[in-house]
């Protein structure tokens, strides 16, 4: 085997899932579990800016881990309002209507610090990211999906590692803390598709977007956030192909 045929298998061998692998949970069960479920906190997760915590979360026989962040452990923020819990949980509900499941299972609780949002914590594979998985044209489609989604988002802070490839295949974005600004803000590193269609159903879910917002989002955002998500939804309906960051400086720091 050449060289080149072995940096090609080991490639394979790390961005693909591994065979037979499946979510230990459902995720309409992981997300019962999140929204009734005993929280005890495990660890504070490390380099964040904001609290960040571990947690085991438990229900009758079933239990799963989840990442939590109460609103008391945010740091002011000059251009967005205190609460970034609502936008995670909005970003769970925008993923869930449209049916992309680009967002693991995210809800608000009451939990040991006070009130935020609670998520399924990804067992992911984290030496891989946006950049390592990109490479792999079999990951393009939930790629495609999280950038159109960051599109309506507003994602001002996509960075590579943001991007977690699950045991079963498919690939969650997370931390959208930073979403649903009313001034267009995007800023991520997904720009590998520029001037490509944005595939039929993205497009078709960003109309249904632009006709009606969901309660289900929009109780999540103010009025003007909402406005806006529909007119950046409506915006990729009439121009259904991926945009260039033709500034250069449309890309978070750090940029993994």
């Amino acid at each position: 085997m050449s060289q080149d045929e072995k940096d090609e298998e080991s490639e394979r061998s790390l961005d693909s899932p591994e065979d037979g692998q499946e979510p230990a949970l459902d995720l309409q069960t992981a997300q019962l579990i999140l929204e009734t479920g005993d929280i005890e906190i495990v660890a504070r997760m490390p380099y964040s800016s904001n609290g960040t915590y571990l947690v085991h979360v438990t229900t009758d026989d079933l239990d799963t881990a989840a990442i939590y962040k109460p609103v008391n452990g945010e740091r002011p923020l000059w251009d967005f309002p205190p609460g970034l819990h609502r936008r995670e949980i909005a970003a769970f509900e925008l993923s869930d209507h449209l049916g992309w499941g680009v967002i693991p299972p995210t809800v608000e609780r009451d939990g040991p610090h006070g009130l935020g949002s609670m998520q399924l914590f990804i067992e992911a594979n984290f030496e891989q990211h946006h950049f390592t998985l990109v490479k792999n044209q079999q990951h393009h489609d939930d790629l495609k999906a999280l950038c159109v989604f960051d599109l309506i988002a507003n994602n001002t802070d996509r960075k590579s590692g943001h991007c977690l490839l699950a045991p079963w295949g498919s690939i969650y974005g997370i931390d959208h803390g930073l979403c649903f600004a009313e001034e267009f803000k995007l800023r991520t590193v997904i720009w590998d598709f520029a001037y490509t269609p944005i595939p039929e159903h993205l497009v078709e879910g960003a109309s249904r977007i632009a006709v009606e917002i969901p309660e289900r989002l929009s109780r999540w955002l103010e009025p003007e956030e909402a406005e806006a998500v529909q007119r950046r939804a409506q915006w990729i309906a009439e121009n259904p192909e991926f945009p260039e960051d033709e500034t250069g400086r449309r890309w978070p720091w750090p940029l993994v």
